[in-house]
């Protein structure tokens, strides 16, 4: 894995932030209470269990103390969409955005208490709103290349942790797993791991239009979806593991329109198999998948 050269052109926060705290007028000021170790040893990676980032401190010209920049994949767009999760529990109190203030884009900011916060900025969407309770590993919302107006920037996720409110020298190197992060850049694999849940949902994973019109469970494995769009006439397959999350397992998905070939995504996912996508209105499907040792057939239905 490699950080993307485009970021080092400047992507993340513009430079006109240095000179003033971005949530000035905003959220009154934190008082600090909290001792540095006991904190330190409460925050993880924020993204889910077993994903291996790189993060750069350096990699943009607007930072101004040890704010992180995250990416995994080796090309532009590769991690945009990606999961971020909460690196400690907390309560939100900022879910905007916040581009034409400060750069920031689609911002969330957890309170962890004792003046303890982290943000979480250029998010392409927000799955949480200002007041919520959020727990550790809980997603908060995916990466994405939100900013300021006319500053064109690569998806990744821009991190913070702060104590305090005298912005920039309350940031705070980040920890995780117990463990400072190894500034400058450094790769990590999350041990984010207290939420079982799995990030992703048949729709997400079947894209914009689908809805769920039958499952089947692979034991504790997964389970497998049949989902259905009616504004063009699709079905979509998705198999959606529920262990081993984040670890490349055997899992499988497939879809048969009547009178076609089978369409198969096999291999070792670390979330899920699909989408299997393929026309099939007025006609029978068949469907199934595999997770684990776990699997399903079904026979052909949802004719019509």
């Amino acid at each position: 894995m490699k950080l993307r050269a485009v970021l080092i052109a400047g992507l993340a926060l513009v430079m006109s932030i240095a000179a003033a705290d971005p949530e000035e007028g905003g959220d009154p000021p934190n008082e600090v209470t909290a001792d540095v170790s006991i904190m330190a040893t409460n925050f993880q990676l924020p993204f889910p269990c077993g994903q291996a980032w790189t993060g750069n401190s350096s990699a943009s010209s607007a930072h101004q103390s040890w704010e992180i920049d995250f990416n995994r994949g080796s090309t532009a767009d590769a991690d945009l969409g990606d999961p971020v999760v909460a690196a400690a529990s907390g309560t939100v109190v900022i879910s905007a955005h916040q581009g034409s203030a400060n750069g920031y884009g689609n911002l969330v900011k957890i309170d962890h208490g004792g003046g303890w916060s982290t943000y979480y900025a250029h998010l392409n969407v927000r799955s949480v709103s200002s007041g919520q309770a959020v727990s550790q590993g809980q997603r908060i919302g995916t990466v994405g290349n939100t900013s300021k107006p006319g500053n064109n920037i690569s998806p990744h996720l821009h991190y913070e942790v702060r104590l305090g409110s005298s912005y920039p020298s309350n940031i705070q190197k980040a920890v995780f797993n117990g463990t400072t992060f190894g500034y400058p850049i450094q790769t990590l694999t999350s041990r984010n791991c207290a939420s079982t849940t799995n990030p992703y949902t048949p729709q997400e994973v079947c894209g914009s239009g689908y809805s769920v019109i039958d499952s089947a469970a692979l034991g504790t494995s997964g389970t497998v979806y049949l989902l259905y769009n009616s504004g063009n006439g699709y079905n979509c397959v998705t198999t959606i593991k529920k262990t081993s999350l984040g670890s490349a397992t055997a899992t499988a998905a497939y879809l048969e329109v009547q009178g076609s070939s089978r369409i198969t995504d096999s291999g070792n996912f670390s979330y899920y198999a699909g989408p299997v996508r393929a026309a099939a209105a007025g006609k029978c499907v068949r469907w199934g998948g595999k997770a684990g040792s776990s699997v399903y057939d079904s026979p052909f239905e949802h004719c019509g």
